[in-house]
């Protein structure tokens, strides 16, 4: 029986991704290079796995001011996501979730200030019982850390809860965590092998939470 939620946030409730891949595509095309989507892809989801910043070093053979360049990328990432609205079917979900009695927890590698940030400029913020960010846990996604803590704090065992992902590394956090994992790929994600999830969608409004609900049940 499934008794709770667990959403990723990044590229998942809002599309942050495709936004903070065009802010540091501008900062490679100032340098008169480019970055591969695919280098990129690989740190979706997770953090620390890859830095743009050594690639780019790499490619134009001299060093760069990398405390500047991330400023500049994360002001820019933020003025792009100005007026994101969270993706199709997200807010429908959340109302359908606490109409049918269920937890909701919230489950994201990025830091708890970006999420929160984020979730409340949106109104979304009062739907989550537990949010557990980058800051909860000694090792992000894909390791499963992040979604036991999350069933944890919600008090429902994994195998009761599904995870809404957008990447191959939140997807895989999620199954090594033993939850229910759909997957919605976003513009920059949905070139991505996802492996053994249990179903996947193109948006939350292709179909009723009560619907795929009764998939795992």
């Amino acid at each position: 029986m499934i008794k709770a939620l667990v959403f990723d946030f990044d590229g998942l409730i809002v599309d942050t991704e495709t936004k903070i891949f065009q802010a540091i595509e501008e900062i490679f095309e100032q340098h008169n290079c480019k970055l591969p989507l695919e280098l990129w892809q690989t740190c979706i989801g997770t953090k620390d796995s890859f830095d743009p910043f050594d690639y780019l070093e790499g490619q134009i053979m001299r060093s760069v001011d990398r405390d500047d360049l991330r400023i500049k990328h994360r002001t820019r990432a933020l003025e792009l996501l100005e007026n994101e609205q969270p993706l199709p079917g997200v807010e429908d979900y959340l109302k359908a979730a606490k109409e049918l009695g269920l937890k909701i927890a919230l489950a994201s590698s990025s830091t708890r200030k970006w999420v929160t940030e984020h979730l409340t400029k949106l109104n979304l913020i009062s739907y989550f019982e537990c949010i557990k960010t980058a800051d909860d846990v000694e090792n992000v996604k894909p390791d499963p850390a992040l979604y036991l803590e999350a069933v944890k704090c919600l008090g429902v065992k994994p195998e009761e809860a599904i995870a809404f992902e957008d990447s191959a590394n939140g997807s895989l956090a999620a199954k090594r965590a033993g939850l229910y994992c759909v997957v919605i790929p976003n513009e920059i994600t949905k070139g991505l092998a996802f492996g053994d999830v249990d179903h996947q969608m193109e948006s939350m409004a292709e179909m009723q939470l009560n619907e795929l609900i009764e998939k795992f049940s």
